[in-house]
This record gives structure tokens, C-alpha cells and sequence, in this order.
């Protein structure tokens, strides 16, 4: 049998909010590579071997995965939410890049729902114009990168999902993307803090920039800011389809 590799997104943590593509190739596969928390998310079956490893080796878990796929294996590499977003599709093209002996391989990049989707659905619809993401992670870009991209994005009048934003080894940076948005936006810029979307441990909480304080956020912690026109309507929040809908602040 000749060997595949599909890199699969396992959603933001409910099993329900697993596709039905992604279940379908996790049913099939001989081998799951991936972080520990996220391979744990995955039954042990019979004929199933579990590969979970450090959430710093992503290149040499891809190289792991296009050696066992070469060999005949059916792998299946899972991220959390989409394998595009932040995640193990760039790792797995990156370890391609200079292995061309494997670019025949049947490899498929199988969506997910990522938790940036997952939170803005619990909110409302703060995502419902132009948006982007922006991962605070300072691990793979300086921190000046990261701050000139929140600053030119809130200057843009983006809507904005931050992944990452703070951990116990940098606590310092999320303070600083607030200090940054009080200095382009308006104080009644409105911010949901959505944690652990989809578990049992899910939280969502929508405050004004003047209220953010950096402590609301955690590495679990997605965090939606709405652009001037992000408004409140009963217990949600959306931004207008409209880019002349109103600054409401």
C-alpha cells in the first residue's frame, strides 16, 4: 500500500466540531503525529500507533511524518483548530521545501475550525467585516514585528484575532498590544476575551479597550477586537457588513 499524509485540523476542542473529512482520516490512519495535548485527543485503537512530542520540534515532527508517509504509512499530523492557521501545514511544506524525493507524496491539508472562528460565532459576529489574525508569539518573529503589525492593522481599522498573547514567560507583551491600541483607537473599542471555546472550561468576555487589562488573557485566550464600527446588540457583539456602518468607538 503506498503510504499519505494528510495534516488535520482536530477544531477548538468540542469532538463535535471535528469534520467529518478529518474523522475520516483519522479512522484510517496507522500513525497520529503531533503535540501531546493534541495527539491526546485522539482514541488509541488497534492498529493505531500515537507519536506525541514537544511543541518545539514542528520541522522534525514534519520530516517524522514525510519519512513514516514514504514508507508506506497512512499519517495523520493534527494541529488544534485549522492546520493553516499557526499550525502544522507550514511546518510540513517547510521540511518539503528541501527534501524533493518526497514531493510525490499524496499529502492533503484537511481544514479545521479554527478557534479564532470558534470564539467570533460564541460572540456574535465581531469578525463580520475585514479582518486579520496576528499571533503574539515571539517564538519564530522579533517582538518590534509583531507590535509594527497590531499597530498598522488597528491604524487600517482591521477587526483583529490574537492568538497567543500571553504566557507566564512573557507577560510584558500583551500589556504592550494594549498600550498600542489605546494609542490608535478609540477607548470604546470593544475586545471579547474568549478562553478554552468549546470545552467545559469556556469563558467569553466582551469589555472595552479601557476596561482590557492584560491579566484577561492566557495562552487558551483568543482575543477578537472589533474595528470603530463593532457594536453591541443585546447580549452579542458584531461589526457591520459596511465599511460606512458608523464609528461607534
Amino acid at each position: 500500500m503506498s503510504g499519505s499524509l494528510s495534516i488535520a485540523g482536530l477544531g477548538p476542542g468540542d469532538p463535535a466540531l471535528v469534520t467529518p473529512e478529518v474523522q475520516a482520516a483519522l479512522d484510517a490512519a496507522t500513525d497520529v503525529i503531533g503535540y501531546i495535548p493534541y495527539v491526546a485527543r485522539v482514541a488509541p485503537r488497534p492498529g493505531l500507533t500515537l507519536h506525541p512530542s514537544d511543541n518545539r520540534v514542528e520541522v522534525d515532527r514534519a520530516r517524522h511524518a514525510l519519512e513514516l508517509a514514504a514508507k508506506g504509512a497512512q499519517v495523520v499530523v493534527v494541529s488544534s483548530g485549522d492546520p493553516g492557521v499557526f499550525a502544522m501545514a507550514a511546518a510540513v511544506f517547510e521540511a518539503l521545501e528541501d527534501a524533493p524525493q518526497w514531493y510525490d507524496l499524496d499529502i492533503r491539508v484537511l481544514p479545521g475550525i479554527t478557534a479564532m472562528l470558534a470564539a467570533a460565532a460564541r460572540a456574535g459576529a465581531p469578525l463580520g467585516h475585514d479582518f486579520c489574525a496576528i499571533n503574539l508569539s515571539d517564538n519564530l518573529k522579533p517582538r518590534a514585528v509583531i507590535e509594527r503589525r497590531v499597530r498598522l492593522a488597528a491604524e487600517a481599522d482591521f477587526a483583529m484575532a490574537f492568538y497567543n498573547p500571553r504566557s507566564k514567560s512573557r507577560p510584558e507583551g500583551f500589556a504592550r498590544v494594549l498600550q498600542i491600541l489605546r494609542e490608535t483607537c478609540a477607548p470604546g473599542r470593544l475586545i471579547t476575551f474568549a478562553r478554552a471555546v468549546s470545552t467545559p472550561e469556556e469563558r467569553l468576555t466582551t469589555v472595552t479597550l479601557a476596561e482590557a487589562t492584560p491579566e484577561m488573557a492566557d495562552m487558551r485566550t483568543v482575543v477578537l477586537v472589533g474595528n470603530s464600527a463593532t457594536r453591541r446588540v443585546g447580549p452579542f457583539v458584531y461589526t457591520p457588513r459596511r465599511a460606512d456602518a458608523g464609528v461607534t468607538g
